[in-house]
């Protein structure tokens, strides 16, 4: 039987500006409202990257735990915070969210070219990040931009630094990562060890093709201002819901169903809601 599909909404990320996005939620009430409209259509995890008043990506912990605190207040999805941060933080700056327990973290298992800058991400930085989230019960959500970055996630579960059943979100479609085709995403699956949940990441126009195909596959997907800001060629998308409805939608054509965020704990092994 094929597991509900697990639908994360990445709603504002590092990269998309104001003026490339009207829509964009920066204040921690704007992120609660579009992750409430998120959950309402279909998302059951919320990835989260917060912004100051100023539009500027940071990692700065009571800036997350303000954005956090208000999404709690408006629906029970699941409550992803980036480490990634934008290019550039320290590691420091990267782990301060990971401190507020949240539910999941990202943990990118690699480093890689992102577009003409480099996301930096040493194996001594990568097993820092690793003790952290499993010092504070944080679940990790595995990056995946190319392919050795499994074999160092897979590193990382021999050294006992995470716990099955891993979780790993297969990132395509970045300048200077793997480029969003079938081929790349069926490979990267292909590597996954037995047991191991998946999503993907389609960046930009790939985001519906890619996820279409998760779905078809029986994985997961991820859409969202932080991947993709329009709807359709030339039409920017109004919000982040409008992004989840359209998968939700093509996840029932398929005769898929879509997870609430109790059976997305289910799936991934989290142990129940937020503390």
């Amino acid at each position: 039987m094929t597991q509900p599909l697990i639908i994360t909404a990445a709603l504002v990320g590092a990269e998309v500006t104001l003026a490339e996005c009207p829509h964009l939620p920066i204040t921690a009430d704007q992120i609660g409202q579009a992750a409430a409209e998120a959950c309402q259509a279909g998302a059951s995890i919320i990835h989260l990257h917060v912004r100051t008043p100023e539009g500027q990506p940071t990692q700065d912990q009571e800036t997350f735990r303000r954005a956090i605190e208000a999404i709690r207040a408006r629906c029970d999805a699941i409550v992803q915070v980036s480490t990634g941060g934008a290019v550039g933080m320290t590691a420091q700056e990267r782990l301060q969210p990971v401190y507020l327990k949240p539910e999941m973290a990202t943990l990118t298992t690699g480093s890689v070219n992102f577009g003409e800058e480099i996301f930096a991400n040493p194996w001594s930085l990568i097993q820092e990040f690793a003790r952290a989230m499993q010092e504070h019960g944080v679940k990790p959500e595995l990056e995946i931009f190319d392919a050795g970055m499994i074999a160092n996630a897979l590193r990382l579960r021999d050294k006992r630094l995470i716990s099955e059943p891993l979780h790993f979100d297969l990132v395509l479609g970045v300048p200077g990562g793997m480029p969003a085709t079938v081929r790349n995403l069926v490979y990267l699956v292909e590597g996954l060890p037995a047991g191991a949940t998946w999503s993907v990441a389609g960046i930009g126009r790939a985001q519906t093709q890619m996820a279409a195909v998760a779905i078809a596959m029986g994985g997961h997907a991820r859409v969202g201002f932080e991947d993709n800001i329009y709807y359709r060629r030339g039409e920017l998308a109004q919000n982040n819901a409008q992004l989840v409805a359209r998968v939700a939608r093509i996840a029932a054509e398929l005769n898929r169903p879509v997870a609430t965020p109790a059976e997305a704990r289910r799936i991934l092994g989290l142990r129940g809601g937020p503390a």
